[in-house]
């Protein structure tokens, strides 16, 4: 029997429906319109329309039954204690190229949790790979017609699927991204490109079959796949070369040119590895039709540089007073390091008497071959900026802290980085009128 979930108030927010209702924190939520809800699937179905009855159980055991009108598909304003209001799925597959079997033994236990939840698809864009989920599902997500959801596809070939998720059901999974499609959800999609397994005549074939399910099937990023030193025993993957990378993006440029015409749509997108790994330039803003794959690395710098652009283009026309002489650095990954060295040279010849030092940092913790900075760790931090020059502040970006708290993925905080570097330390959010700003103010 599946056990039943308290939904019990973690926060309600300020000037919110909830609050004019005297919901509070330690609240549960029993039923909405006579329904039990049994995740958050069933919570945003009851609650947009306009009119809702909502039943609260106080923590003293009093039931309140509170009639609601509201505007259709305004927020109640309310966050629980489990933002999914039910267990959290774990992945069943053995993927050949899961980044979590390359990590390290000893670090936390949240980083070897495999999720493959098509709930926190909806809820936070994670992509799950459709095996975990079973046909109640499929005609939960189309009754409440709840998108988009991020489907990991690999290839559409049914044996080489199985192959690449080890899971005798992955081919067959494939039938329920079509049964979505068909029922107008709309969806994005990602391929993880493995060298000599999926690449080539087998991309080829993949975006082709993808391209059917246009426009439901809204994109497509093509991603290497993330090679850390930690794969004694796993299957044999290399990485990907210059030519390789040229190679993905021929194909890749081709199909857009294709499908734009027909759809308004570029549809497959490569993700900025494979142009800074080819010697590319970035395609325009216009290519990423609207960033629809931003958190899987598909324009993030492209929109970066041109947000900065923007930025340091307005701060060279209007009156910005008088910027004080100062000296402070970078620390990056390698993968941006020539794009924010060149966007802190067009601060410096602009204020000449700002000095920036920037630092690209080598992943030493999980291995060379990576070269994000979302993946840098406290101590390779630290062990390459202690003999560096940082003058009076060193900005990190936003993505090297675990999500809303001030620890690096190996646990040491920013704190201790701070007090081992002597130097105090800014953390930037991910846009280019932020990254300005951190450097002039």
């Amino acid at each position: 029997m599946k056990k039943e979930h308290l939904h019990v108030v973690e926060h309600v927010a300020s000037g919110s429906i909830a609050e004019e209702l005297e919901i509070e924190v330690g609240d549960t939520l029993l039923e909405i319109n006579g329904n039990k809800i049994e995740d958050i699937f069933d919570y945003q179905y009851f609650t947009q329309d306009e009119y809702i009855e909502v039943l609260i159980r106080k923590p003293s055991g009093e039931e309140w039954l509170l009639e609601i009108d509201k505007e259709y598909d305004e927020d109640l304003g309310i966050t629980f204690e489990n933002s999914l209001m039910d267990e959290y799925r774990s992945c069943h597959n053995k993927c050949i190229f899961c980044f979590i079997d390359q990590m390290p033994p000893g670090m936390r236990d949240t980083l070897y949790f495999k999720d493959d939840d098509s709930r926190l698809s909806f809820l936070q864009g994670n992509y799950v790979t459709l095996t975990n989920m079973s046909d109640k599902d499929i005609d939960r997500i189309i009754k409440y017609h709840l998108s988009p959801i991020n489907v990991s596809f690999q290839t559409t070939n049914p044996d080489l699927r199985c192959k690449m998720l080890n899971n005798r059901f992955a081919g067959q999974a494939l039938e329920k991204a079509w049964k979505l499609a068909g029922a107008g959800i709309v969806m994005n999609g990602q391929i993880v490109l493995c060298k000599g397994v999926n690449d080539g005549a087998e991309l080829e074939r993949s975006i082709e079959d993808l391209s059917k399910y246009l426009p439901n099937l809204e994109s497509v990023s093509i991603v290497p796949v993330g090679l850390s030193k930690y794969r004694a025993g796993l299957f044999p993957l290399e990485p990907f070369t210059k030519e390789d990378a040229k190679q993905v993006l021929s194909i890749v440029h081709w199909w857009q040119d294709k499908l734009f015409p027909e759809y308004g749509l570029h549809f497959i997108h490569a993700s900025d590895e494979w142009y800074i790994l080819a010697g590319e330039e970035l395609p325009e803003e216009g290519r990423y039709d609207g960033y629809l794959q931003l958190e899987n690395g598909v324009g993030m710098l492209r929109l970066f540089i041109n947000e900065f652009q923007e930025a340091i283009d307005t701060f060279r026309r209007t009156e910005h007073g008088t910027i004080p002489p100062k000296e402070l650095s970078i620390a990056t990954g390698k993968l941006a390091y020539r794009f924010i060295s060149q966007m802190a040279a067009q601060v410096t010849e602009l204020c000449p008497q700002i000095t920036v030092h920037v630092y690209a940092i080598q992943n030493d913790f999980f291995g060379e071959l990576i070269t994000v900075s979302g993946l840098l760790t406290g101590q390779d931090l630290l062990a390459q900026l202690k003999e560096q020059r940082l003058g009076e502040k060193l900005l990190l970006p936003q993505n090297v802290l675990k999500s809303g708290e001030s620890v690096f993925l190996d646990d040491m905080t920013l704190a201790e980085l701070e007090k081992a570097l002597q130097v105090p330390i800014d953390i930037v959010k991910s846009s280019g009128q932020n990254f300005l700003d951190a450097i002039l103010y």
